[in-house]
């Protein structure tokens, strides 16, 4: 019992350290200065990989699964693809604009990958796309390389950016709340870090 007490009080918590909570949103300036960076860089693979996180506002762990055939239609980018999500096992579609399309066709041209190919396959040989956590430390590059704290972020930071932007520009909950695939509209106002009794207010508002 004392051996078990012993080692049980020498263990470091997993957070100790970082900061832990929500995760912000990136900000218009803050967006392009991460883009600049990756095209100035050539970094073909991350600017694809950056601009669909930020365009298709999927969880990590559907964002990393997705199938060249996910968002192509034929040998072209679509400009829209709907996703299974695999936490609610609810539909999602998204818009896919027109420069996150010309990244990505450049990248699907440089990897030469197929329709049935991971969209961004892993460079190592145990898995057959990136993971969550290579993501996850690629999210924490991306933000570092413009001087924020990256211990800040993290990748629901990129699944939130542009559904906070939107909702900032339209006020229409309803609409982000389709977008992000909540089953419920609480999960959206907590999301977006709304006043829940605003956030239902206005809801009830747009309703038609």
């Amino acid at each position: 019992m004392e051996t078990h007490n012993a080692s049980s009080g020498s263990r470091v918590p997993w957070n100790k350290g970082k900061l832990t909570g929500q995760k912000p949103p990136l900000k218009l300036p803050e967006i392009w200065a991460i883009r600049t960076r990756l095209q100035m860089s050539a970094n073909i693979r991350e600017l694809a990989l950056f601009n669909l996180a930020i365009d298709s506002k999927l969880r990590a762990c559907d964002l990393t699964r997705l199938l060249v055939q996910d968002v192509c239609q034929g040998s072209h980018v679509g400009a829209r693809a709907m996703v299974m999500q695999q936490k609610t096992q609810r539909p999602v579609q998204f818009e896919i604009t027109e420069h996150t399309r010309l990244s990505i066709e450049a990248w699907i041209r440089v990897r030469k990958l197929t329709s049935i190919d991971y969209l961004f396959p892993s460079r190592l040989h145990a898995s057959p796309h990136i993971s969550t956590r290579q993501y996850a430390r690629i999210v924490h590059r991306w933000i570092a390389s413009i001087g924020l704290e990256d211990s800040a972020y993290g990748t629901h930071t990129m699944r939130r950016t542009k559904a906070s932007l939107i909702y900032r520009r339209t006020k229409n909950l309803r609409a982000v709340q389709l977008l992000l695939g909540h089953s419920k509209l609480e999960s959206t106002v907590r999301y977006l870090g709304i006043e829940v009794d605003d956030a239902l207010e206005m809801a009830e508002q747009t309703e038609v």
